[in-house]
């Protein structure tokens, strides 16, 4: 039996959403931009998609528009805010542990003469609001700050960013990479005082290859990709219909469980922490959102748990899949001692997850640690 628990990752294409994409790919095939009958009931359903998925994120539809995932979302709103303040100044803002779609657009603006401060979190991953108002200047055009980090679970202080920047007068804007906290947290972009924000299918169980972004209405972006005027003219493409339908899917769906869903998946991570704690296995930080648990093996490294786990077919990681099996900046970031750092596992749970899969899970690292030899580091 396979013991999937690393939904942080990716998560499996849910039947709704799997159904969805298959009716528009033998349904809705036609092409959105087209002018006869076939095309137009096809823009038609690609607009009630765009509907839904902006019902499920609380914002109006013509703020919502379609893009491939997070990654593309969170490289647009840095792109943009840096073209749409080029006069005002080149300081931005934001944090040592966010996803590398934020991290590595800033450091190729670094390489075009902008200044970036990255915040640093405690050692329990938290950023401090008070953090953003010290570090704001004059000259700074953008505060990009996740709302859930995507290896520890902790929650960002994102609206209370959105209030450091009114009360300054600042006239940076503010992005979300809220890939981790769409329909795991409650929360809306307006609530959040956010422009920008940036979400992505494959982690609410839709399929890879599709995400959304917000942009706050009002704001003028440049656009993203330039050619047949696609969403509104600023991402030019044709819209990959299927994916769409499937995203839209997901949506409403997750949206119908999500207080049910919540609350399995906190209950889950309860479980989990209960029965790793006889192990003397424990949370490397406390709280955060309900479907994140890093835990650490201190002595152990973490590359070899893995094999072990995956032999026994239980699957979590020990980081963002992004890294590839390299160190994460994250832990690095908490200033983690090494025999810990090097030990840390990414524990992650969705709907379909079952207290038996970490029932699995637990057995395995008993048996873990009575057959590997600790490491020396």
């Amino acid at each position: 039996m396979i013991h999937y628990l690393d939904n942080a990752a990716t998560t499996p294409v849910r039947p709704e959403a799997a159904q969805a994409a298959l009716d528009a790919m033998q349904r809705l095939w036609w092409n959105p931009s087209s002018q006869y009958g076939p095309a137009r009931s096809t823009q038609a359903a690609l607009e009630g998609w765009r509907r839904e998925s902006a019902q499920g994120l609380g914002c109006r539809p013509e703020e919502f528009f379609f893009t491939s995932g997070g990654t593309e979302g969170d490289n647009w709103a840095i792109a943009a805010a840096a073209e749409l303040g080029r006069h005002r100044g080149k300081h931005i803002i934001t944090t040592a542990i966010e996803h590398d779609g934020v991290l590595q657009p800033c450091k190729a603006l670094e390489q075009r003469g902008y200044a970036v401060t990255y915040l640093k979190p405690d050692r329990n991953g938290a950023i401090a609001a008070e953090q953003v108002r010290q570090a704001l200047r004059p000259d700074t055009v953008l505060v990009s700050m996740m709302l859930v980090n995507n290896e520890l679970g902790t929650v960002l202080p994102v609206a209370e960013t959105a209030a450091v920047l009114r009360a300054a007068r600042s006239a940076a804007l503010l992005h979300c990479d809220a890939v981790q906290g769409f329909l795991k947290i409650p929360f809306t972009p307006e609530e959040l005082g956010v422009d920008l924000l940036s979400v992505s299918g494959h982690k609410i169980h839709a399929p890879k290859g599709v995400g959304g972004f917000y942009v706050r209405k009002g704001l003028r972006l440049p656009p993203l990709i330039r050619g047949g005027g696609q969403e509104g003219g600023l991402r030019s493409g044709t819209e990959p219909t299927a994916q769409i339908a499937a995203f839209a899917a997901a949506v409403q769906a997750g949206r119908a469980t999500f207080p049910a869903d919540a609350r399995h998946a906190a209950q889950l991570k309860q479980y989990a922490i209960d029965r790793l704690k006889p192990l003397d296995i424990a949370p490397v930080v406390t709280g955060g959102c309900p479907h994140i648990l890093p835990i650490a093996l201190p002595g152990y490294r973490s590359e070899v748990l893995l094999r072990f786990l995956s032999d026994r077919e239980v699957y979590v990681s020990s980081g963002s899949a992004c890294h590839r099996g390299k160190p994460s900046h994250v832990f690095a970031a908490l200033n983690l001692p090494k025999k810990q750092r090097d030990g840390v596992l990414r524990v992650s749970f969705s709907y379909d997850t079952r207290k038996e899969n970490i029932d699995a899970l637990a057995d395995a690292l008993a048996a873990a640690k009575r057959e590997l030899f600790m490491s020396m580091s």
